[in-house]
């Protein structure tokens, strides 16, 4: 950082910067896209009332945060699947294995689903339960004696204060906005499977986990009822054992589960399609906001426009927890997944809503107002410098702002120098170069800066803000809104095991550890499905 200096002036005409270019139920995701495009695929609205009455609605105090529009007035959707361990009817029991959870159990399941504002891409992130987190104060509006104070602990317990608890308690955590939950519970997975005919799932070895019952031979199956549970509720059989490795397989089942509903086999059957929207319907749990048919459709219209291949599974970026080893807590590297998501940034190579202005129904959308703060911005923070002219008459005015945007993640090379003179009017440059126009736009977007105070100077290079005197404090233009700036998503995905939704040649990595236990020896699931001869496989 280099201070600004009265006596040195920043030469004209000739700027130039350094470029510093340095699943446990994936169940409800699923349904989405599944009631979604079934009843659009032509059910019919005599069916509406029969499929409503069969939904679970339950209220929420509201949204937590709200989506920002693209220019084109187009508003991301965001919302939190929840598969919940309660046993609270008798198949629930049967195949949970005990009915000692009630209520609303715990979110074993937990993610959120980020729909871009242009339809073209989406996002779905798992969060392991074992994560601890601060649970929020949180008053269920359904049972105001079902209460707390607020704790530190393990984050799916926070659905036992109720579904708008867990939303919260991951809003405060990722600081996405969240303004729906969708809540599936054990007999609902196997009734959507069933549904669907089964789902093709591969694991690349020889699988048995004594825990979730699991026993599969190595290669593809097609999971039906109880098989396809079991695999969901896998934490022993996969990766290094823990929920990490069951949130990747509950991936690859819901990317297949996805590619199986939008199958000509699925949509072109009266039958099936039937079968499917009514188990889905019966299966779910959901807020008062699309607590009918026709809310959950509109959900599935938009959510059927983004294509599997942009469709992008990830996992929360964790490490374990300092204080004890069988937990976890999020990752550094966790915030700049968050902030792609907030940013409504593609994790998958799709069009970001918020980069594009050419994707999915632009044409047909209002041309943004000239003076409207530039959300065109694709460069990541990073690899922009910017030089910061001081023309307000307020000494260290540049500096200020220089550091400003090196705390929000700008090139180290940002300066911070006095301008040959004052000027009344704010304005931001930028040169000849083939990027200096988007990165701009970019500084633009986190300073509030509209675009009519935007202009190009072919004698340079690089970005330069010239600070005048309609500005001489705050970090957001006066009049203007500041967005984040974008992250880089290379750097969000690090780590988070992503994959698209159409992506079928991926097979569940089957552990190697000793993670599951025959006859009280511990052993691999490799070693105990040797061992087990005598166990049937839970598929074909």
């Amino acid at each position: 950082m280099t201070d600004e200096v009265d006596g040195h002036k920043a030469p004209r005409g000739n700027r130039r910067k350094p470029k510093s270019r340095a699943y446990r139920i994936a169940k409800i995701a699923g349904i989405v896209l599944s009631v979604l495009v079934l009843i659009v695929a032509g059910l019919g609205t005599w069916l509406y009332n029969k499929f409503s009455g069969n939904l679970h609605t339950v209220s929420i105090g509201g949204s937590m945060g709200a989506e920002k529009a693209d220019p084109y007035g187009r508003t991301p959707i965001d919302f939190l699947v929840i598969g919940t361990d309660a046993r609270n009817n008798a198949q629930d029991c049967q195949l949970g294995g005990d009915c000692g959870s009630s209520g609303y159990g715990n979110a074993d399941v937990e993610m959120v689903v980020h729909i871009s504002a242009d339809r073209s891409n989406a996002t779905v992130m798992s969060i392991p339960r074992d994560t601890m987190v601060n649970v929020p104060a949180c008053t269920d509006p359904n049972d105001p004696k079902n209460t707390t104070t607020g704790y530190y602990g393990m984050i799916n317990s926070a659905l036992s204060y109720g579904p708008q608890c867990q939303m919260q308690t991951i809003h405060d955590l990722t600081n996405i906005p969240l303004q729906h939950f969708m809540m599936i519970d054990f007999s609902g997975v196997v009734n959507m499977s069933d549904a669907v005919g089964g789902v093709n799932v591969c694991v690349d070895n020889n699988v048995y986990d004594t825990y979730s019952h699991l026993k599969l031979a190595k290669g593809t199956h097609t999971l039906k009822g109880v098989s396809a549970l079991e695999f969901l509720r896998s934490r022993h059989g996969f990766g290094d054992g823990s929920d990490l490795g069951r949130t990747y397989a509950q991936h690859m089942y819901l990317s297949a589960l996805m590619r199986q509903v939008k199958s000509a086999g699925t949509l072109t059957s009266p039958t099936a399609l039937y079968s499917l929207a009514d188990s889905a319907t019966k299966a779910l749990t959901v807020d008062n906001g699309i607590g009918s048919v026709g809310s959950l459709l509109n959900l599935a219209a938009e959510a059927a426009k983004v294509p599997t291949s942009h469709i992008t599974f990830t996992t929360m970026q964790t490490m374990p927890d300092p204080s004890n080893q069988n937990r976890l807590v999020p990752a550094p590297g966790a915030q700049s997944l968050f902030g792609a998501i907030v940013n409504d940034q593609s994790l998958s190579g799709g069009k970001s809503g918020s980069s594009d202005a050419s994707s999915t129904s632009a044409s047909a959308a209002p041309t943004p107002s000239a003076s409207a703060s530039p959300t065109t911005a694709s460069f990541p923070a990073a690899q922009i410098d910017v030089q910061v002219e001081n023309g307000s008459g307020v000494n260290g005015r540049g500096s200020d702002l220089a550091n400003y945007l090196t705390g929000k993640g700008y090139g180290s090379g940002t300066t911070a120098v006095t301008a040959p003179q004052n000027v009344s009017t704010t304005e931001l440059h930028y040169g000849n170069y083939s990027t200096d126009k988007a990165e701009a736009e970019t500084v633009a977007a986190s300073l509030g800066i509209p675009a009519s105070h935007i202009s190009s100077d072919p004698s340079m290079q690089g970005v330069v803000l010239i600070v005048g005197t309609d500005w001489t404090s705050g970090d957001t233009y006066p009049g203007g809104t500041a967005k984040p700036a974008p992250v880089d998503t290379k750097t969000a995905l690090q780590d988070s095991h992503s994959q698209t939704a159409n992506d079928g040649n991926v097979c569940a990595p089957v552990s190697t550890q000793q993670t599951v236990e025959l006859n009280g020896v511990p052993m691999s699931p490799i070693q105990a499905y040797a061992a087990a001869a005598n166990v049937p496989n839970s598929a074909p």
